[in-house]
């Protein structure tokens, strides 16, 4: 399908008027920020974990689960957006979202034991869930069609700079205040600005349906998910185990990690089977049989993997194999993170005015340099080196993330737009949660065996891991490299062949 006829039945016409609302504006903002202090506070609570452990007196791998539970749940919550958006007004969802970011910030704040923080987590990866994929479903149906690629950019931010800079800013309020109080400040944030403007600005583009919730198939992709996930995290404690010589303690997880894999597996090919079967599906998913939107799907899964990792990534190799401290650590992912803000909309203007090959190509070519060049110098890093060359990637990142979705879903038919945006934000939030346990299980390993934290011979290790982390992050890029360029010569060789047609 040629992209302009694509992109045409994607995006509703403007009657040649290509100005943008300004009541798109203000529900861009208001559920943007509401999906910001979402996926925000997931990464401010990683830093926190040494705290929270004295807290609760807790272990690691159980204060972990701060972090998964949340990403488990926002990952199960997203496939039901086609749903959701089928069913109920956009206003609807968003105050559902407003409710449940509230509710769950009072949770964390009045909350003493581990069992309550871990329910509050639960409440607002809920209210994450619904939120990110209403903002982008906002954007896709009311954009105007020149403008839909600067506006995806804009959503773009959320997803990049939220998770770069939820180190820095939990280091930076721990040091001086309760961690509670950010939730506290959380709380302000989205009364006073999202509800009333989202309030104020938010429409609805399309009338809803009597869309139905099957609930085999909502109970399949959940388990499918947390299957996935929980096999990742269960695999990494026992191949840490194991390499730290204690063999006994690695089978139980290994086992665990087994059983997972194939309840995620098992129901992930059941709930495809059923969709197809279904009058209707929970997502609709025979926009996927179009090899190019596939093409796109898979780099829009593994970049997270690098992007979202890094986070992780940085402020553990800056703090264990350089010595710095853990607000400064946090501070080295600031630079990617701006430049995410800056770039992500001038990535989607690119867009609009060149197509998708260059400008997304082109920021992913620039991205992979980043990933190299941190191999290259994996064992001699600076601080300042290693803020710099994640700089690097997180310009091309910024540049051309967003541009591979919007170039996706400009190929399905408009009324499938909920469905392609369930599956899209669904493989980030997957991705994402895959990159923090494969770079932790790396490091692990590398750790293992090494001495004491703070001792040279550990502190090389961590190095060592950090080279391990980064050729594999180069891996990924390059793969993402090829799956795009490929998707662009099966793109050309079917307008070509529809021409002569």
């Amino acid at each position: 399908m040629p992209r302009h006829d694509a992109l045409k039945r994607s995006v509703p016409a403007q009657g040649g008027d290509d100005r943008i609302p300004m009541k798109l504006i203000g529900s861009i903002i208001a559920v943007g920020s509401l999906a910001f202090v979402g996926i925000l506070t997931e990464t401010v609570m990683t830093v926190l974990f040494p705290e929270l452990m004295r807290e609760f007196n807790v272990n690691t791998s159980t204060v972990q689960w701060i972090t998964t539970i949340y990403l488990l749940v926002v990952a199960a919550t997203m496939p039901l957006s086609s749903y959701l958006s089928r069913r109920f007004t956009f206003r609807a969802l968003f105050l559902a979202a407003v409710a449940l970011a509230v509710v769950g910030s009072l949770i964390m704040i009045v909350s003493h034991q581990f069992a309550l923080i871990l329910l509050a987590r639960v409440v607002q990866g809920v209210g994450s869930g619904v939120a990110t994929p209403l903002m982008m479903n906002i954007i896709l149906e009311q954009s105007p069609r020149s403008k839909v690629g600067r506006l995806m950019g804009v959503g773009s931010l959320v997803i990049t700079v939220a998770p770069a800079i939820g180190p820095t800013v939990g280091g930076a309020i721990s040091s001086v205040l309760p961690w509670r109080a950010i939730f506290v400040i959380v709380i302000p944030i989205v009364l006073l600005l999202s509800l009333p403007v989202g309030l104020a600005c938010i429409r609805q583009s399309h009338p809803t349906q009597e869309a139905r919730l099957e609930p085999l198939q909502f109970i399949a992709i959940v388990l499918a998910l947390g299957g996935l996930i929980f096999s990742l995290n269960q695999s990494g404690v026992a191949v840490g185990s194991a390499v730290s010589g204690d063999g006994s303690s690695a089978v139980r997880p290994a086992m665990l990690g087994v059983a997972a894999l194939c309840i995620g597996v098992g129901s992930l090919l059941f709930f495809g089977w059923s969709s197809k079967r279904s009058f209707s599906p929970l997502i609709r998913l025979g926009w996927l049989h179009d090899r190019v939107v596939r093409l796109h799907l898979l780099p829009y899964l593994l970049l997270p993997i690098v992007g979202i990792g890094f986070g992780y990534v940085i402020t553990n190799v800056a703090q264990m194999s350089l010595g710095t401290s853990a607000f400064l650590a946090g501070v080295l992912v600031l630079p990617g993170a701006l430049i995410g803000a800056f770039f992500a909309p001038i990535g989607g203007m690119l867009y609009d005015r060149f197509g998708p090959v260059r400008p997304i190509l082109g920021a992913l070519g620039v991205a992979t340099i980043g990933p190299i060049l941190l191999l290259a110098f994996s064992m001699h890093l600076t601080p300042v080196t290693l803020a710099g060359f994640y700089f690097i990637f997180g310009l091309g990142y910024s540049l051309g993330y967003s541009n591979i979705m919007t170039n996706a879903l400009s190929r399905i038919d408009r009324v499938f737009t909920p469905d392609g945006n369930a599956v899209f934000q669904t493989s980030l939030q997957f991705g994402g949660a895959v990159g923090t346990a494969l770079f932790s299980t790396l490091l692990g390993v590398a750790q293992a065996g090494a001495g004491a934290e703070g001792s040279a011979t550990f502190r090389r290790a961590t190095a060592v891991g950090g080279a391990w982390t980064f050729a594999t992050m180069t891996i990924i890029c390059v793969i993402c490299l090829v799956s795009l360029i490929a998707a662009f010569r099966t793109a050309g060789g079917h307008g070509a062949q529809v021409a002569r047609d």
